[in-house]
């Protein structure tokens, strides 16, 4: 499948990168790839992202489509033991109107949630205070994904 890429947007750039701490790129799938959100609203808040540029859901394929659920199954797989979450939250916003961040590349979302996570510094000061670093949460999870790892019997 050939791949839409598009020069301004960050997830057709940073997919061009080698994973590093850099990129935040966790796992590459075949049509989809994990990354960290570099704005997390938890630590563990991480993105399934289609290679192919498309503002929509209905727009991708529905082997890109199956596989971006996959892969968000996953991540639940492999942040659950990490954080030992009580909850998800799992997302799409899909235009401006929506909320999206990135209009032109949709993407989902997937926070790990806790009960009362909802921080003073967060809901008075629009300030987010996380207990460990974007670059300590990248090895965690990456260190999951790998083979040989805990995670290497997951999907």
């Amino acid at each position: 499948m050939k791949q839409h890429q598009e020069t301004g947007c960050i997830f057709c750039q940073v997919v061009q990168q080698e994973d590093s701490p850099g990129n935040l790129i966790v796992y590459r799938g075949e049509l989809a790839y994990v990354i960290l959100n570099r704005y997390p609203y938890t630590s563990g808040h991480v993105m399934v992202v289609p290679y192919a540029h498309q503002a929509s859901l209905e727009d991708l394929s529905p082997s890109t489509r199956g596989e971006i659920m996959e892969l968000a199954t996953r991540c639940i797989q492999v942040i659950r033991p990490i954080y030992n979450p009580q909850g998800f939250n799992l997302g799409i916003n899909l235009g401006a109107a929506a909320g999206a961040g990135i209009v032109g590349h949709m993407h989902l979302h997937i926070v790990p949630r806790w009960g009362g996570d909802t921080n003073f510094m967060s809901a008075v000061g629009a300030t987010r205070i996380l207990p460990e670093s974007i670059e300590d949460s990248y090895l965690r999870i990456r260190g999951y994904w790998q083979p040989g790892n805990r995670s290497s019997d997951l999907v």
